[in-house]
């Protein structure tokens, strides 16, 4: 039980990382980085009593610092999913972002959070709080502002994420994790039988770019209801525009509820491991791993299309270029609290 701290590489600029295991009493463990503050291994039972990791990775900080914008388990900022036309407006004023998307802006590229050291705050036993500091115009955003994010390893095996900042101007905050998770072990091959849950009646209509139009669309008779938990793969090639333009999931669903609740699952029937997402945010990116292409991941496995599915709790994508979207601005001298968690138990 407890924490343990060990080496996880140099970087290409000279500068030593560590990995950070934390267990719990029931023999779970959570493997996070200083490096990109990413969640490397989440490691838990399954019916068998057998140990799985059930998130990809990489072996060492050389892997997440040469990933391909892939964002294994990246902490992503100052702003998750898409802004379009990689510009917004704030105060009256046009700020313009890098366009690394199809002429949009993808996670705040390309100056990533995750391809930086962050500063480790502080320990507890089954804690640890990163930190970063963000200088104005940043990635083109304004502001100063320092990140905390605080990972937490709690005795109901629940992996909880809270991410904190307070700006100094009016700025856009909307952070996520990008953990990919496959409940049958990070290099078991496809999800696509793994059953999905999400409390969502609409999601966010999108165009060929995966930048949102404004119209809520009702899941109802569409292959996007995940009201009744289903398998990935039963009708993710359906002729459905929104998967034609996705390759797959991945859209933005306006979650159900309001405050820390429960708000999707993912169970695996091979290895009985169930996981429940938590968290305050109003809307979750479903993405089913649709552009992996068998990159090596941890302990050189291969990592195929839709071996994995992540739930990217945010503001809904573009959010900052719609009024009628809850918006993630952030007011100066305000702070930005949010937290997520990703529980893990047997069926």
């Amino acid at each position: 039980m407890g924490l343990k701290r060990t080496e996880f590489g140099v970087t290409d600029n000279g500068e030593d990382t560590c990995l950070y295991t934390f267990e719990n009493a029931q023999g779970m463990q959570m493997r996070v980085t200083d490096y990109g503050a990413s969640l490397v291994s989440v490691i838990v039972k399954d019916r068998k009593g057998n140990m799985r990791d059930v998130v990809l990775g990489y072996d060492n900080a050389a892997g997440y610092e040469n990933d391909n914008n892939l964002f294994f388990g990246a902490i992503v900022g100052r702003n998750a999913n898409r802004i379009g036309g990689a510009s917004f407006v704030i105060n009256e004023k046009r700020y313009e972002l890098f366009q690394n998307n199809n002429g949009n802006n993808l996670h705040s590229g390309p100056d990533y959070f995750m391809k930086r050291s962050w500063k480790v705050e502080k320990t507890e036993e089954n804690s640890i709080t990163f930190s970063l500091f963000s200088p104005h115009m940043d990635q083109g955003y304004p502001g100063n502002v320092t990140i905390y994010v605080t990972y937490t390893l709690t005795e109901e095996n629940e992996v909880r994420i809270a991410y904190q900042a307070c700006p100094d101007e009016d700025t856009v905050l909307n952070m996520t994790n990008h953990s990919y998770f496959n409940l049958d072990g990070h290099g078991a091959g496809s999800v696509l039988e793994q059953k999905v849950w999400i409390d969502a009646d609409t999601y966010t209509e999108a165009d060929e770019e995966s930048i949102p139009t404004g119209r809520l669309i009702k899941v109802e008779d569409t292959p996007m209801d995940f009201r009744v938990p289903k398998a990935i793969g039963q009708d993710i090639e359906k002729d459905y525009q929104a998967l034609v333009y996705g390759l797959g999931y991945d859209h933005n669903y306006v979650l159900n509820g309001e405050g820390y609740r429960k708000v999707a699952s993912l169970s695996s029937e091979a290895s009985g491991i169930r996981m429940d997402v938590y968290t305050d945010c109003p809307g979750m990116q479903l993405y089913t791993a649709n552009f992996l292409a068998g990159e090596t991941g941890k302990g050189g496995t291969s990592y195929p299309k839709r071996c994995a599915v992540c739930f990217e709790s945010q503001y809904f994508p573009d959010a900052v270029n719609h009024a009628e979207f809850k918006g993630p601005v952030c007011k100066k001298g305000e702070t930005y609290y949010t937290v997520t968690g990703y529980r893990f138990s047997v069926e």
